[in-house]
């Protein structure tokens, strides 16, 4: 979908305090030889009474303050989340919506694994489009044990807290909104479902190596779940670059899922012909894994530091047990000053 008068208007992100990787290989948590595979520097981890929905408060906050626009501008808040988010049976977009933006404003829940953020993204941006005057994306998300472990939960991805935003406007802003696509298989939410579904919630640590190795015993292997995994992938980037008007010699940088460096490997040079260096590794690999907030960061890493000029265009690269891609394309309109907001230097 080519998108014609949608703007990035203001970006935020709320981080915790790094934990390094080697304290976590010291302590028994992290495998050694994964850490290598990996070479992940350090994860963002909040504080004990953090909640995430406070985390995504935070990231709206700042995201809302730098664009310069009214609380009461935003029509639409979309919160996305792959965890927790402090109390079950609960909507926590409202909860976000009515202490970042106002009591007014309308919030809902979109929940698509890793791909909720851009998912959100691309339904905020047909709220703009349609003629609303702004709309919010937020995530939100932290991973501890017992439930989850977030150095050895699934290799090749270690988990990190943190909030993000990214608020759109149709009046303008320091980026426009380009394009957006989306791709789905949904057999292959298979992957990652295990042995079967249970009725009523458990208190069981979260085991995704242990559901793929279900589905490894009862398919055989998991080739031809990635060989569908990357069909999707890149007919939905070449869709999203073709409704952007361009090609990927044409992109300036990438952000893509904040995997481990053998992981990442797999998904741009390899599968995109990207290299590593046009992506955010380099914040990726000293925040972790943020659920389904890693593109919204990412690029909100870029536009902090002054990564991007004018004119430079970014690909954000989603994906999401499901499977589901969604893919945006970004054009730079001016390098904004703004403080940073908690993002690893």
């Amino acid at each position: 979908m080519r998108w014609e008068g949608v703007y990035i208007a203001g970006t935020g992100v709320w981080l915790g305090e790094p934990e390094t990787a080697a304290s976590a290989v010291a302590s028994g948590a992290y495998d050694p030889e994964q850490h290598t595979a990996d070479a992940i520097e350090s994860v963002s981890v909040a504080e004990e009474t953090m909640a995430p929905p406070d985390m995504a408060v935070h990231a709206a906050t700042t995201a809302l303050k730098r664009s310069g626009l009214d609380a009461a501008d935003v029509e639409l808040l979309i919160h996305s989340a792959i965890w927790f988010q402090g109390v079950p049976m609960w909507p926590a977009a409202s909860y976000v919506a009515g202490h970042a933006l106002g009591r007014g404003t309308v919030a809902f829940g979109l929940e698509q694994e890793c791909n909720g953020g851009l998912g959100a993204l691309a339904v905020a941006a047909r709220q703009v489009a349609g003629g609303a005057a702004a709309a919010m994306v937020t995530t939100a998300d932290r991973f501890g044990a017992p439930l989850v472990r977030r150095w050895s939960s699934e290799p090749g991805f270690v988990y990190g807290d943190g909030g993000t935003a990214l608020l759109l406007s149709g009046r303008g802003g320091v980026a426009r909104l380009l394009s957006t696509a989306d791709g789905a298989d949904n057999s292959l939410e298979a992957v990652v479902r295990g042995p079967g579904l249970k009725p009523l919630p458990t208190t069981e640590p979260l085991d995704l190596l242990g559901r793929v190795g279900h589905y490894i015993r009862s398919r055989g292997s998991v080739r031809e779940a990635t060989e569908r995994v990357a069909a999707v992938v890149t007919s939905v980037v070449d869709t999203a670059l073709a409704d952007a008007g361009t090609d990927l010699a044409g992109i300036d940088r990438v952000v893509a899922l904040a995997s481990g460096r053998s992981r990442l490997e797999w998904q741009l040079p390899q599968l995109l012909g990207i290299p590593v260096e046009r992506s955010t590794w380099e914040f990726a690999r000293r925040v972790g894994h943020l659920g389904a907030g890693d593109q919204l960061a990412g690029l909100n890493w870029l536009l902090e530091r002054g990564e991007v000029r004018p004119g430079a265009r970014i690909l954000l690269v989603g994906g999401g047990s499901g499977f589901s891609c969604t893919c945006a394309v970004v054009e730079v309109l001016a390098v904004p000053e703004w403080e940073t907001s908690g993002t690893a230097d």
